[in-house]
């Protein structure tokens, strides 16, 4: 891995303007802090390695745990099977619902095959699904801003069918109607663009003015905190290189935050190997970040596959110091002392 230099100062473009001397003046890296793993995501992945080794493999997972091809890839040489819905999982086995939530009816459909559930949904995503409930338990219309299909909104939804419309962009707010305009709240997939669900949330406001907020934000920490810190670099950048899978919510929506923050080029890669070179041609500053659900592993290739490049300054650009750790669950919890 290339060396590092301390900028000393917390990120802002100011910070790395007035860094770095003469090294800046050559190729360099912009790298992100915080990035990568998030508390949930860690959770999630330690809950299946600690599954396999608890009950060795077979252990089955409804769904990708986390959107990451090379996390998903890992354990499943390591044991996990991979499945779409519970009916695919044989009777009476161990089955381990994703970091996204499930809604009601899978933890249902679970009970009546006998599985053996492990319940590795992030406690931020609860925490909106218990919302959703609770809202709904008061007859409010829940508009919920997120990625129709998605599955932490599938589930979300799940939990109030009657009361739940899924709101994908702002454009979609015209086609909203609700039973009373003064019984309306918006909570929202907790992976989204901070800049792009307010302003959702400002149209709806603008239709339904006595729409309500969320108790709590329900954009998680880390989204928001990872969204910051390319905000702070990208003015900076030619490029922006977010490592990240296609099908990763909070992946995707860097290289948009990237571009729209003055980054001249973004661009997702799920491993160094995906790095165009003809990207390099004319850039003297590049970008780097990931996603909640990657693993560090991955951005060390990235920037050694930088440097060889040319690009063997690397600069961080801090914004925030994340310390959250969320408990495992407890069926995979090791016993106390």
């Amino acid at each position: 891995m290339p060396p590092t230099i301390n900028m000393g100062i917390p990120g802002a473009t100011s910070s790395v303007r007035s860094g770095g001397g003469s090294q800046a003046s050559g190729k360099r890296v912009l790298l992100a802090e915080p990035r990568g793993y998030c508390a949930g995501v860690d959770r999630a992945v330690e809950t299946v390695e600690r599954a396999l080794e608890k009950h060795g493999a077979p252990v089955y997972v409804r769904h990708e745990i986390v959107h990451n091809v090379h996390v998903v890839e890992t354990l499943a040489k390591a044991g996990a099977v991979f499945v779409d819905e519970t009916d695919e999982v044989p009777e009476g086995a161990i089955v381990v619902f994703s970091a996204h939530g499930v809604a009601p009816t899978v933890h249902v459909e679970a009970a009546a095959r006998n599985l053996r559930t492990i319940d590795a949904t992030c406690p931020l995503v609860t925490k909106v699904h218990n919302e959703a409930k609770r809202f709904a338990r008061d007859d409010y219309d829940i508009l919920l801003v997120g990625h129709t299909g998605h599955e932490e909104v599938v589930g979300t939804a799940g939990e109030a069918p009657d009361h739940v419309q899924v709101v994908d962009n702002p454009d979609a707010v015209d086609q909203v109607t609700v039973r009373d305009p003064n019984k309306v709240i918006w909570l929202s997939q907790t992976t989204l663009s901070v800049d792009e669900t307010m302003e959702t949330v400002r149209r709806l406001r603008e239709k339904f003015p006595t729409l309500q907020d969320p108790p709590s934000d329900d954009i998680c920490y880390a989204t928001q905190n990872r969204q910051v810190a390319v905000k702070a670099m990208a003015p900076e950048c030619e490029l922006v290189i977010v490592v990240g899978s296609r099908n990763s919510s909070n992946s995707v929506r860097l290289v948009e935050v990237a571009l729209g923050a003055g980054s001249d080029a973004a661009h997702l890669v799920d491993y160094a190997e995906d790095i165009d070179p003809t990207w390099l041609e004319g850039v003297t500053t590049v970008g780097v970040t990931s996603g909640a659900s990657v693993p560090e592993v991955l951005v060390r290739g990235v920037l050694e596959r930088l440097a060889e490049y040319g690009y063997g300054t690397v600069q961080p650009v801090t914004t925030a110091n994340e310390t959250l750790v969320f408990a495992l669950p407890r069926e995979i919890r090791p016993p106390r002392a």
